[in-house]
């Protein structure tokens, strides 16, 4: 369960670009409701690793499809 179920981001079909990832979440968690502390802390784990673990870390707080 992501720590944001509410929101959902749609990520297939889309530029796979981590700077567009990136992008589409934290716009999406901001959307709706996420504080800039969690936007922050999203993006300084989503960038602590390689592509895959962009990924992962998108699953953890976002629904992905």
């Amino acid at each position: 369960m992501p720590k944001f179920p509410d929101v959902n981001v749609e990520l297939i079909g889309h530029d796979g670009n981590a700077y567009s990832v990136l992008g589409r979440v934290a716009r999406a968690l901001e959307a709706g409701g996420a504080s800039r502390e969690d936007i922050d802390l999203f993006y300084d784990d989503a960038t602590s690793g390689d592509y895959d673990h962009l990924l992962s870390t998108c699953r953890e707080y976002v629904n992905v499809c």
